[in-house]
């Protein structure tokens, strides 16, 4: 496993939470191996600038996010306000430099797998074409088990190889009601996908070593390469 696609049920799940800590697992554990970090498309000020602001990544603001768009709309629609279509041969290109030079590429997505990317293709699409294995992250929240069985549902569909689900904290009240909003045993029935683990509520999302630790308490073994994750 080469690469992966933290993608999610929908946006504001904490996929950005997720890609960070495991970078800075990555970061802490698997040095001096080197990974790449890449969200192929953004619209408006977001992931790019805090990966970097993070993490001091060797890459720029363009290499971390080869097709970007002012408005902070779905890429096709903000495309078109810009008078122009989404592209997507840069952030391949820039996904096959970093396979060709890294261990491991994280591959951030945007929404979730229903997304569009462009006119005629959502993230679940981008995942297949790409051959990207896929880890879902899971908002705790009420109505998070109907979109996460719609979105494996659509990843089944697309004969994507889902990982795991990471269930995320996305409110300090959150974490004690885990049990109630989406038990992992349930998910895990409904879907027949492991559920890896639950990140807690960031006072502080930028906090590496906090980062880092959430990180250990999830099943990395289903997540990184078998070499790179610490029992």
């Amino acid at each position: 496993m080469s690469g992966l696609l933290v993608a999610a049920t929908d946006t504001e799940c904490g996929k950005t939470v997720l890609t960070c800590a495991l970078v800075a697992y990555w970061r802490q554990y698997c040095s001096p191996r080197r990974l790449g970090v890449l969200k192929p498309v953004q619209s408006g000020i977001g992931d790019r600038e805090l990966f970097q602001q993070v993490f001091n990544l060797e890459q720029s603001l363009e290499e971390l996010n080869p097709v970007f768009y002012q408005a902070p709309l779905a890429p096709p629609i903000a495309a078109a306000l810009e008078n122009t279509i989404v592209d997507l041969t840069p952030a391949w290109q820039r996904y096959v430099a970093l396979q060709n030079t890294c261990d491991w590429v994280l591959v951030e997505g945007l929404g979730g797998l229903g997304s569009p990317v462009t006119d005629e293709l959502t993230v679940a699409d981008l995942a297949a074409d790409w051959r990207l294995p896929v880890v879902l992250v899971v908002p705790v929240k009420l109505g998070a088990i109907a979109a996460t069985v719609a979105n494996v549902a659509l990843a089944r569909q697309h004969r994507l190889q889902l990982q795991g689900i990471v269930l995320n904290c996305t409110t300090p009240e959150a974490e004690d009601k885990v049990e109630q909003l989406t038990p992992p045993d349930m998910i895990s029935n409904l879907t027949r996908i492991p559920v890896l683990g639950v990140l807690p509520h960031f006072s502080d999302p930028t906090n590496i070593e906090q980062l880092s630790s959430a990180a250990r308490t999830l099943s990395l073994e289903a997540i990184m390469p078998t070499p790179f994750w610490v029992a």
